[in-house]
């Protein structure tokens, strides 16, 4: 069986996968193998969600836009062909399958198998496919600065700012002020050293030693473990330095893994010169190997949405709302374009991909908006509202229309301006019957239209609508004819039989 599920991850990796351009300036490796037992569910650790989109697409997108480059291999594991699926078939992109999950640096050896035995000399970037908040703007600050150094490894780091032993990252130790025979050090300040996994110090019954072009450094255990700089895991390299040197990798840790850290030591051993450059937000290099920090991760980014829109709309509760990358997007163009918008999002709404706001919108507590819907100016959708569509459907809601509590509007519909949609009403519209209200229409009471054309000024209280053309009449006193507890005939009349005291008792 699990034989079986290799064969298919190396089967779907292989359809999705497109030619790498080998003479590109760039290239970037995204570590998507990891499965996060820790987070004890049957979606792959890539696919699990921030802010409604899987943490490994995220990183590909906003990796791909900070690079300015199409240029990538995505290293895969277990479910590999679910987390491939996501990602889909793009253009310089391919996959490559890590079966046995034995650390970042045996990821990065099986990546270079998608050269084929063919050099790249450019530059090679590499992401975890869990850091789901990073930004393009980080991104395309860590190339810049990687491009302007004379670094052969550059590692991306964060400051740690709370205590000590509750940092589970590796330590950048650097080359401080002085060498250790106390001469100054001059152009060597700054370059990393080493990086010190967490529990590799942990494990350290004697002060450590490490050797640093041609001089001998010592270090106590608490020293170690009071540096604030850690390992952010992004890491940026020359290619050939890396072709060259990525198998001298060894397993020589508490963990018994490959870790790519330790080309620190290596390209230090040849020469190399190894730098980091620190990230002003932490984070942008967070990663997540459980449930907890996934939910920090979400509430990291509804704060960043709420701070790009708070002087924009008004939230009834910054902490309490979800708004899709588009609809953001959406605001902000809207709000180039208009001097004021007056919208209004209240406590615990959810607008997703696809929805598009207009000024004066009011969306009360806990409505739910999915699918294609466009809402025209100064629209209310009321307190508990769901409004929704299948992919390949649109809703309009013309300006001034109001959607009371609690009602259900799905599928291909369009309603007019100044209509008034009251509690206890569901619609719904579909391909092949879409729905169509006019004007300054009104339905109450409680009522289901389906696939209906529904002129102006009508007034609909109490009825159930299917399929049908229901038009504005004019009374001979200049009143419109109202519709009130209409329903259609009933079907499968013989299906239904009354029921004794008896027999209800009984079932």
């Amino acid at each position: 069986m699990a034989e079986q599920n290799h064969q298919k991850i190396i089967e779907t990796i292989g359809d999705l996968s497109s030619e790498i351009d080998i003479t590109s300036k760039d290239i970037s490796v995204i570590l998507a193998g990891g499965h996060g037992k820790r987070i004890k569910s049957e979606t792959p650790k890539m696919l699990h969600k921030i802010w409604g989109v899987p943490t490994v697409f995220r990183v590909v997108n906003t990796v791909t836009e900070g690079l300015d480059n199409d240029n990538k291999i995505i290293v895969v594991g277990i479910k590999g062909d679910e987390v491939a699926h996501e990602i889909g078939k793009r253009k310089n992109t391919a996959f490559v399958y890590q079966k046995e999950q034995r650390g970042t640096g045996h990821a990065i050896q099986v990546a270079f198998e998608s050269f084929k035995g063919k050099q790249f000399n450019g530059n090679i970037y590499i992401f975890p496919g869990d850091m789901g908040l990073v930004t393009t703007e980080a991104v395309r600050k860590f190339k810049e600065e990687f491009e302007h150094s004379n670094f052969d490894m550059m590692v991306l780091t964060g400051i740690y700012d709370g205590r000590p032993e509750d940092n589970y990252y590796g330590r950048v130790i650097r080359m401080l002020g002085k060498e250790a025979t106390g001469q100054e050090s001059g152009e060597k300040i700054g370059r990393v050293m080493e990086i010190k996994e967490h529990k590799d110090i942990l494990s350290l019954r004697s002060d450590y030693s490490l050797d640093f072009d041609g001089s001998a450094y010592k270090f106590t255990r608490d020293e170690l473990l009071n540096i604030r700089e850690f390992n952010g895991g992004v890491y940026a390299f020359k290619g050939d330095k890396l072709r060259e040197h990525i198998m001298e990798i060894d397993a020589d840790n508490v963990q018994g893994e490959f870790y790519l850290t330790t080309l620190v030591t290596i390209f230090n051993g040849y020469g190399l010169k190894v730098g980091a450059s620190r990230v002003p937000d932490n984070t942008v290099i967070i990663a997540f190997n459980n449930r907890a920090v996934l939910k920090d991760m979400e509430d990291i980014a509804r704060s960043r949405i709420y701070g790009k829109l708070k002087n924009i709309i008004t939230f009834k509760d910054k902490e309490d709302f979800f708004l899709a990358d588009e609809v953001v997007q959406q605001i902000l163009d809207l709000d180039r374009r208009e001097e004021t918008l007056d919208i209004v999002i209240g406590k615990g709404v959810h607008l997703h991909k696809g929805v598009q706001l207009n000024r004066g919108v009011h969306i009360k507590k806990n409505s739910l908006l999915e699918g294609n819907i466009k809402l025209g100016k100064n629209v209310t959708i009321w307190e508990g509202v769901t409004l929704s569509t299948y992919p390949d459907q649109t809703m309009r809601i013309g300006q001034g229309s109001e959607i009371l509590q609690g009602d259900i509007v799905k599928g291909n519909m369009e309603i007019g301006e100044n209509c008034r949609i009251e509690s206890s009403v569901n619609m719904t519209g579909s391909d092949d019957c879409p729905t169509r209200i006019g004007k300054s229409v009104t339905i109450k009471g409680t009522s289901y239209i389906f696939g209906s054309v529904i002129d102006d000024d009508v007034w609909i209280e109490h009825s159930v609508i299917k399929n049908k053309r229901v038009e504005k009449v004019l009374r001979r006193d200049g009143s419109i004819q109202q519709i009130r507890y209409y329903l259609p005939q009933p079907e499968g009349i013989d299906s239904i039989t009354g029921l004794s005291p008896k027999q209800q008792r009984r079932n």
